[in-house]
């Protein structure tokens, strides 16, 4: 009963993985949100490393996380780490901002067209309720 309790964790959790990796992945390319970025800050010779941060970011920290890895730093370096970390991720949102008509786009082929509001709620809500969750319970 153990062994099977244990191989449908596995199962659900290299699916969920999967499911946020193809995510990620197609936010990334399908949208093109780093050639974006580069155009927003005027960085366009440093695409290379934005892609480089990207995915050797992602790497560290999935491992970081699989293994339950912490530190107890001083504060005065996470400052500047937190800084950083939150500058790439408003980077990443503004160029999302830049070519968020998918959206628009998505609901025509679905044929979807007056419940884009709902489309756009029900992704925010799940957003919403699966990170109250998450730092309610410590999922």
């Amino acid at each position: 009963m153990i062994i099977l309790k244990q191989l449908v964790l596995v199962v659900v959790g290299l699916g969920g993985g999967l499911a946020v990796g193809s995510g990620l992945v197609a936010f990334v390319t399908v949208l093109d949100i780093i050639p974006r970025l580069t155009q927003l800050t005027n960085s366009r010779p440093y695409i290379k490393a934005y892609e480089w941060a990207l995915i050797s970011g992602a790497l560290f920290f999935t491992v970081i996380d699989f293994f339950d890895w912490s530190w107890h730093l001083s504060r005065y370096l996470m400052l500047p780490l937190g800084l950083g970390a939150g500058i790439f991720v408003g980077l990443l949102a503004a160029g999302l901002t830049e070519v968020l008509n998918v959206f628009p786009i998505l609901a025509k082929r679905l044929n979807i067209d007056g419940h884009l509001l709902v489309l756009l709620m029900a992704m925010v809500l799940g957003k919403v309720c699966g990170s109250m969750l998450q730092w309610l319970f410590r999922l």
